[in-house]
């Protein structure tokens, strides 16, 4: 297994927020805040150290805003993307002389904010969509109507999924809550029509989640500070159970809560079966393999009855967790890839390749070598599961945890969260700073108080710190960090000019300030005489009006970072000065 992020322009720089494979194919499409969206060709490099090869081959334009989710249908003939604004479009695969293009063959219109996400039908006859508006709709796709609109939820329904097998559809929304329907058909003029029907809202754990904690009911998902615009759930190719992101929950009452993702049985959808306890930062989406795998019959206490293995990845704003339905801990763990938050995942048809996007304006991949993952299972029929055969190990009087990963996990979390702050700093080049190479091929600063105290590597110092806060910023706009990055650096330009070397990391006070000028002046009435001429004088003169200019600058001026950052100047630049060292 091998991966990394692929430097290339995906969509002009700008957040890429949404990503699918072709079911048939190693197309890749991309769709994000340019309006656009994009098919690449994923080819494998030749090299076992070399990222695959990605090629750009078109593109389609017809959104006017940003595209939120796009899912080709099961067939790979359909491919539908949702944007902001609540426009959904239905694209269809023609085959011609020079090709193959896609074309618009229906827009359905009927939310009244951004689409978030959205989930096909096995079939491919109906389309689930969840959006800003509070609302799902369920659409016919070959009429291009508004079938159903689920309006439950009080906040922004930020993922869909649709159950395999037809009987279930489910949302995920900021409200804290997931709602599951059940479809309940009722005839009209002797046709029989779908009607979803809630049948459970999860939102609060009545059990404790161990055995030794005491019973108390506790919000199962975070609210609506998650900073991040999806929540993706799915269901697993089989119908037997359902991944949901954003799970929140505390081992003890004392102890600090967990980001998790959960496991509901489709015996039981009422509470979650396991929780899949992650990194410090919160899961955004999940994704399955759309290959089943043979066991390999190495965990004998796995969570699950299943005659096969089904491999699922886990997103988090930051991670990327891999599991298997055969053992409790990830096989894989990835980290450090992208400096904003991870938006989507997708597998390809043949499991060769798993791709993440980002609202840094970069897409990853992981490329798997054959059988690596495992042996294929062939399936004789059609995979299905009885309700009443539950697949997932569960008791009545308690929540099943992997309990004795939850300690391991979080010491991991931490150090995880430790290293990608060293690895997701931006180090450019100077002489003085000594570095190492890190295990992903990254270099990490080794003495950063050394860059603080030389005027020269200041800029640097404070890049690499805006890199890292804006890391953990909620990013709703690419632009916005851009702006505050430039003007950043634009007042450490200024500063530079004044030449002044600020070594203090904290606030300056006022005493300190008064204290330093007077030194200065003292300095330079001190000065001799009998100087060679008057224009050393006149040198002098300059030297602590630049310095008291600076100071008066960091004092009056607001500061951009927080206390614990240097602080920056916001001196008019009237006119500009010479700069002149300093005399010790």
């Amino acid at each position: 297994m091998k991966g990394g992020t692929v430097q290339i322009s995906w969509h002009e720089s700008k957040p890429v927020l949404t990503l699918d494979f072709h079911p048939l194919s190693a197309t890749l499409a991309t769709a994000g805040a340019d309006f656009d969206i994009k098919f690449w060709q994923i080819k494998p490099a030749g090299s076992p150290k070399k990222l695959p090869v990605v090629s750009y081959l078109s593109n389609l334009y017809y959104h006017s805003s940003a595209v939120n989710v796009i899912r080709f249908s099961s067939s790979g003939e359909l491919l539908a993307s949702g944007a902001d604004g609540g426009d959904l479009i239905i694209w269809k695969l023609h085959s011609t002389d020079a090709g193959q293009t896609w074309k618009v063959l229906k827009m359905l219109r009927s939310h009244h904010k951004d689409i978030l996400d959205l989930q096909w039908s096995t079939d491919a006859t109906y389309i689930i969509s969840g959006s800003v508006d509070n609302c799902c709709i369920i659409w016919d796709v070959n009429k291009g109507t508004n079938l159903q609109t689920l309006d439950a939820h009080a906040h922004y329904v930020q993922g869909v999924a649709w159950d395999p097998l037809g009987k279930y559809v489910t949302s995920l929304s900021s409200d804290r809550t997931c709602r599951i329907y059940m479809n309940k058909p009722h005839k009209s003029k002797g046709i029989e029509k779908i009607n979803y029907v809630c049948q459970q809202v999860i939102s609060k754990a009545d059990q404790p989640l161990l055995k030794n904690s005491k019973e108390t009911k506790f919000h199962l998902f975070h609210d609506e500070t998650l900073p991040s615009f999806f929540r993706r759930l799915a269901w697993s190719p089989d119908g037997s159970f359902l991944l949901v992101p954003a799970g929140s929950y505390k081992i003890s009452t004392a102890s600090e809560s967990v980001n998790a993702a959960y496991i509901f049985s489709r015996k039981d959808l009422s509470r979650p079966a396991i929780q899949l306890p992650c990194a410090s930062k919160a899961v955004v989406a999940v994704r399955f393999c759309p290959i089943f795998f043979k066991l390999r019959g190495t965990h004998s206490a796995g969570l699950f009855k299943l005659p096969y293995r089904i491999i699922f990845a886990v997103a988090t704003l930051n991670s990327l967790y891999i599991y298997d339905t055969e053992s409790t801990s990830p096989i894989a763990v990835l980290a450090g890839l992208h400096y904003a938050a991870i938006t989507d995942i997708t597998w390809s048809s043949d499991a060769h390749y798993l791709a993440l996007s980002s609202q840094d304006g970069f897409c990853s991949l992981v490329e798997f070598e054959n059988d690596e993952l495992g042996s294929p299972y062939s399936l004789s029929g059609k995979v299905s599961n009885e309700d009443g055969k539950s697949t997932v190990q569960t008791t009545n009087d308690t929540v099943t945890v992997p309990t004795e990963d939850v300690s391991a996990v979080l010491a991991e979390s931490k150090k995880m969260e430790s290293e990608e702050k060293a690895d997701d700093m931006v180090i450019e080049a100077s002489g003085n700073i000594d570095a190492v190479v890190t295990e992903s091929g990254e270099t990490i600063t080794q003495e950063k108080d050394e860059m603080i105290k030389s005027t020269g590597n200041l800029a640097d110092f404070r890049k690499n710190e805006a890199a890292e806060k804006a890391i953990d910023m909620a990013i709703e706009a690419t632009g916005n960090v851009e702006g505050v990055i430039a003007d950043s650096r634009k007042k450490e330009a200024e500063e530079k000019t004044d030449g002044m070397v600020i070594e203090t990391t904290g606030s300056i006070g006022a005493a300190e300030l008064d204290r330093r000028k007077a030194e200065q002046e003292d300095k330079t009435e001190k000065q001799p005489a009998n100087l060679d001429s008057d224009g050393k004088q006149k040198e002098a003169k300059e030297k602590t009006e630049i310095l008291q200019s600076s100071l008066d600058g960091i004092k009056s001026g607001p500061q951009l970072f927080s206390p614990k950052s240097t602080p920056i100047s916001n001196k008019p630049a009237k006119k500009r000065i010479t700069p002149i060292a300093i005399d010790p």
